[in-house]
């Protein structure tokens, strides 16, 4: 019996280990944020975008008020946005017209789970990010995607023009993929024994 205990005791610490060390390895991270290298404090903002450390977002805002590294700031907003901060998602695509920051952007602007937040901007921004915004948009976006985008493929500025065409092909592409796996899935939450196909004649 007393075994028994032991043992139970060293599963749930095992369970709870995970937790405490995500929690410690963010500490950590976040320590990184004060560093004298721009490098290391801008890793660390990614670092904590990926985690969505929201415990730490008070002090990512902190110290983007007070970061001088454009790169570093950038992350920072990155990080902030993933912890809820929706609001640095207009200094995202802001990037996006600027050349030393706008590849930064894209790579952050990719990591979106889905494209809604950046329809509101297309109408909104100059030709350049426009076609930025229709790079990140062939990588995230969906069915709904293609009618947001469909005028920008008849723009009289190639550089807007060949984007969203580009855009288009990705995404069609990944809409017309999609369908090819999901009816197989359906087939197998079926009763055993049922099948969608019509038995051998």
């Amino acid at each position: 019996m007393k075994s028994k205990t032991i043992l139970t005791v060293a599963l749930l610490s095992l369970l709870a280990t995970p937790a405490v060390v995500c929690a410690q390895d963010s500490s950590a991270v976040a320590r990184k944020l004060s560093s004298r290298i721009a490098s290391e404090r801008r890793a660390a903002a990614e670092e904590l975008a990926r985690l969505a450390a929201v415990e730490h977002r008070r002090l990512a805002e902190g110290l983007r008020v007070q970061e001088k590294d454009a790169r570093v700031k950038l992350a920072l907003d990155w990080a902030l946005y993933r912890m809820g901060k929706n609001e640095t998602l207009f200094e995202l695509v802001n990037a996006l017209d600027e050349k030393k920051q706008a590849e930064q952007s894209v790579a952050y602007l990719k990591q979106l789970e889905g494209p809604e937040p950046l329809y509101v901007f297309l109408g909104r921004v100059n030709g350049h990010t426009q076609a930025r915004l229709l790079e990140v948009l062939a990588a995230v976006g969906d069915r709904t995607t293609l009618e947001k985008i469909q005028p920008y493929t008849q723009s009289l500025d190639p550089l807007i023009a060949d984007a969203a065409r580009f855009a288009e092909r990705e995404i069609t592409i990944r809409v017309e993929e999609t369908p090819a796996v999901e009816p197989k899935r359906e087939r197998k939450t079926g009763k055993s024994g049922e099948s969608d196909e019509e038995p051998p004649r």
